[in-house]
């Protein structure tokens, strides 16, 4: 079984650099889908309240017979419940969902700047913290402008920051501001939407270089970077294939055609807008 290396967040906290994603996967295949990842060796799952699968990523959690104490769960707030009291109601809510105690990492889903709540939210999810209940706190799709407001109002500087993050769209600046602050950063769609990415020339000529699949070099592309990364699907055989990129090393050419894909083309909303 593949043994995933961890990176430590700026709490002394250690999270897996690859977890599973469970974004689009109905309540009803959680619980299989990921019961599948955590036999693969995958000990990080990342779900979200508005991905209504929360009941099925803890039903796997609790049948797998795992200790707690290997595990690493994310879950997220949805935008509609911003503010500090209606926070804690939401963090309440998911806990039951999942039927546990604590979280490892509780994250603002998106800024939401337009209802210039994220502050007040991110106090409680402060006090979550303090109180033992996620064991790191950080956000979602935040830019640096959003980061630097709540840094300057808050006193815990965010873990991690999941942002969309791809070779089409490398996030270079928004990694950098992280690096400086000592935000991890974590991608979303990693291997983009669709078979777009995975069909490029360069990265079917990378692959076929190192004897891997295109999902795999992208996933190896961001471990080098040292992104977290949280790949998703419901095919066994893929969930497999997505956690055995740790064998094998891209070079300075490899690095440097993945550099030239770079677009800065979003696929989901613009944070500065969304919600």
């Amino acid at each position: 079984m593949t043994k995933v290396p961890s990176l430590t967040l700026n709490n002394g906290t250690a999270m897996p650099q690859l977890g599973f994603g469970v974004w689009q996967v109905p309540d009803d295949q959680a619980a299989t889908a990921v019961g599948k990842a955590l036999e693969a060796g995958y000990r990080s799952i990342d779900t979200a309240a508005v991905y209504d699968n929360e009941r099925g990523t803890g039903q796997a959690v609790a049948a797998s017979g795992i200790p707690r104490d290997e595990l690493f769960v994310t879950t997220k707030l949805w935008n509609g419940e911003q503010g500090h009291d209606s926070t804690l109601r939401a963090f309440d809510a998911s806990l039951e969902r999942l039927g546990l105690d604590h979280v490892d990492l509780y994250l603002i889903h998106w800024p939401v700047p337009a209802k210039g709540a994220y502050i007040d939210t991110y106090r409680a999810l402060e006090k979550i913290l303090a109180d033992g209940r996620a064991k790191a706190i950080g956000v979602s799709n935040f830019l640096p402008e959003h980061l630097e407001r709540l840094m300057d109002a808050t006193s815990v500087v965010p873990a991690v920051n999941q942002i969309e993050l791809h070779p089409q769209l490398a996030q270079a600046e928004t990694r950098a501001f992280h690096a400086r602050h000592g935000i991890a950063t974590e991608a979303w769609s990693p291997l983009g939407q669709g078979r777009g990415l995975l069909e490029l020339p360069a990265v079917v000529e990378i692959a076929r270089k190192h004897g891997r699949t295109p999902a795999q070099a992208v996933l190896r592309w961001h471990l080098q970077l040292g992104n977290i990364v949280i790949p998703k699907s419901v095919t066994p055989s893929r969930i497999e294939e997505n956690i055995e990129v740790f064998g094998f090393e891209l070079d300075a050419d490899d690095l440097a055609a993945f550099a030239a894909l770079d677009e800065g083309r979003r696929l989901g909303p613009d944070p500065a807008h969304f919600g």
